[in-house]
């Protein structure tokens, strides 16, 4: 590891400033700089902080990378049964997450004549039976595939509680 020591450095002359003495008079000045050497376990130290800043701040992207998610709320704010939003589209392989908001027990089935071909709706959907029961409850999915889906609240169909989400 290098270390500092103390240096003679040439300093040039620049336009316009009046020389002083013999050696400012030859177009250049000498100056005599000091340091103190910096003991090599701050240096350490230092490049340590450095690196577990790097590695915090590379975990924290990740992290966030990975925690993008839609929310979607099942009933609106004043009961309305309804999804929150309703249509919308997300890039392939982010994650939706459906909470339950007002107006339950709610559930989030997919349409198995309206969803991309090779899908299975049994895997992406919750049985007709699992219901979302309490504020809060969520129901997550990632969809990887393509295309359009649409999916609906079993309990409340017939009241329009359906939504489209289209995988890009």
């Amino acid at each position: 590891m290098a270390s500092v020591t103390s240096a003679a450095v040439v300093v040039p002359s620049f336009t316009g400033l009046k020389p002083t003495g013999t050696a400012a008079a030859k177009g250049s000045a000498t100056a005599k700089v000091t340091a103190t050497p910096m003991p090599r376990l701050s240096v350490k130290a230092s490049l340590k902080n450095v690196g577990v800043a790097v590695v915090a701040t590379a975990a924290s992207a990740l992290l966030t990378s990975n925690a993008m998610a839609v929310e979607v709320l099942l009933g609106s704010d004043d009961g309305g049964l309804a999804f929150i939003p309703s249509n919308f589209s997300v890039s392939a392989g982010e994650k939706i997450v459906f909470k339950n908001n007002a107006g339950f027990p709610h559930n989030v089935v997919f349409d198995e004549d309206e969803i991309p071909s090779g899908v299975d709706a049994s895997k992406i959907s919750m049985s007709d039976e699992d219901l979302l029961n309490a504020p809060g409850e969520t129901y997550s999915v990632t969809l990887t595939e393509k295309g359009d889906y649409s999916y609906y609240c079993a309990p409340h169909q017939g009241a329009g509680m359906v939504g489209k989400i289209t995988v890009n």
